[in-house]
């Protein structure tokens, strides 16, 4: 199911597509944003009826994931990312991690679906390129865990990791993100932001000087 809402930002203009999907790796719906670039309203005035939806180039993509309790919405809710996304001109992607930490837990392949079917519906669906170069991934608190851990277990995939305030040392978690370091044997640009009033703050200063040993940047 597919639900398409323009967003108007100023003078530009963009696209937000709220999909129900059935997800065959988790055996459930899941739902999922996915803000792409339009035509913004300049270009339409300057080249009126000359100018059409044909993406004859695929857009580059972020994974943005969200954080403990939160949802897919909570992204364009509460942030400027649409407006990003079109500066930018990138696509967003935003799925509902329930508050499963985008990990392999039981039954329920998070991880799984993350790194292989999310991007094969996404690439396949829209104009999103497949190339590492293009591809990034970023979140926040659980969402940062997240992020890290799937970009640093996938160097290959990504390049570049966003992480807000993760949450390096989340409780019940049988992921170790210092072992997933360890095993990384490419480096990744990484950009990591946590405020020094938060209570993750300490944690992340210790996993920023384990970066630096280990030459991520």
């Amino acid at each position: 199911m597919f639900r398409q809402t323009s967003f108007w930002k100023g003078e530009n203009i963009m696209a937000k597509i709220q999909c129900n999907v059935i997800s065959y790796t988790l055996m459930r719906t899941v739902d999922i944003d996915v803000i792409l670039p339009t035509v913004t309203i300049p270009e339409s005035m300057i080249n009126k009826g000359k100018i059409h939806h044909d993406y004859h180039k695929k857009f580059p993509v972020l994974y943005l994931l969200h954080g403990f309790g939160n949802n897919h919405a909570q992204w364009c809710g509460y942030t400027n990312v649409e407006l990003y996304a079109e500066e930018r001109q990138i696509a967003v992607v935003m799925i509902s991690g329930e508050n499963k930490k985008y990990i392999d837990q039981d039954e329920d392949l998070f991880a799984d679906f993350i790194e292989n079917e999310l991007p094969e519906f996404i690439t396949q669906v829209f104009p999103v390129s497949t190339r590492k170069e293009d591809t990034y991934i970023a979140g926040l608190s659980m969402g940062g865990f997240g992020a890290l851990y799937h970009g640093l277990s996938h160097p290959e995939k990504y390049s570049a990791i966003g992480a807000f305030s993760p949450g390096i040392e989340m409780q019940g978690n049988p992921i170790d993100l210092y072992e997933v370091l360890d095993q990384c044997q490419h480096e990744i640009p990484i950009y990591m932001a946590c405020g020094d009033k938060d209570f993750l703050y300490d944690t992340n200063v210790q996993f920023v000087k384990s970066l630096k040993e280990k030459r991520c940047h």
